[in-house]
């Protein structure tokens, strides 16, 4: 019988705010997935490392993940990591892939996901905390009350549309275009905040636009609210 494939989410940082289920699974697995192909610095396996004492007592799967909008170098990525999963779930082995935050958010792990699934086998995603409710946490505030609505934008998103809605905004992997983010964010009159690495030993909060660096990392969100009246 084929082994079943899990799309895991670790959460944002902090191991601490790992499901039990999701360290549960990843407890049951005998063959598990790292997003990176150095398993020291793969910050995913580190946080699921810091819940399930019996990970390095697993096979381990390390994965280069290139980052890269070159659609052929990523789907041709994606089929061989989907390739090598099926190999184990054909051996009859469960397969637990980790992911950051939670799969279903712009999550590399989705396409793996799909591939597999359209192959016949059985697959099911483990829900994780996302990044951007972990950094409202973080600060201390709501994303959202009463009627407001909320928006998630990737960093490479259109901003001259993210401000034709009202509410709270969150932009989330914007690193590559933070200068640009930046500039236009001080021209719009919102309340701004900045979390780079939530739920990591080197987490940094900003509070106004001002305070902001001139770079930051690639795990960086931006909470955009509208100033209260």
């Amino acid at each position: 019988m084929p082994g079943k494939l899990y799309g895991v989410g670790v959460g944002p940082g902090d191991p601490e705010l790992m499901t039990l289920k999701a360290v549960r699974i990843i407890e049951e697995c005998p063959v598990i997935v790292a997003p990176s192909d150095n398993l020291e610095t793969c910050v995913a396996y580190n946080i699921a490392k810091g819940a399930v004492n019996t990970i390095d007592q697993k096979e381990v799967l390390a994965f280069h993940m290139p980052m890269t909008k070159d659609k052929k170098v990523l789907n041709d990525n994606y089929d061989y990591v989907a390739a090598s999963i099926m190999e184990h779930l054909d051996a009859g082995k469960d397969v637990a892939v980790l992911t950051l935050g939670d799969p279903t958010v712009y999550s590399t792990y989705i396409y793996i996901h799909h591939r597999v699934e359209k192959a016949g086998y059985e697959t099911q995603i483990i829900s994780g905390i996302t990044s951007f409710c972990a950094t409202a946490a973080s600060l201390n505030m709501s994303l959202v009350e009463r009627s407001e609505p909320l928006h998630i934008y990737p960093g490479t998103y259109n901003l001259e549309e993210m401000f034709e809605v009202t509410g709270t905004k969150v932009l989330m992997k914007s690193a590559s275009k933070f200068i640009d983010v930046k500039e236009r964010l001080q021209e719009s009159n919102m309340d701004l905040y900045m979390v780079e690495n939530c739920g990591l030993r080197n987490e940094k909060k900003c509070y106004g636009i001002e305070n902001f660096p001139e770079k930051s990392s690639y795990y960086t969100v931006i909470v955009s609210k509208e100033k209260e009246k």
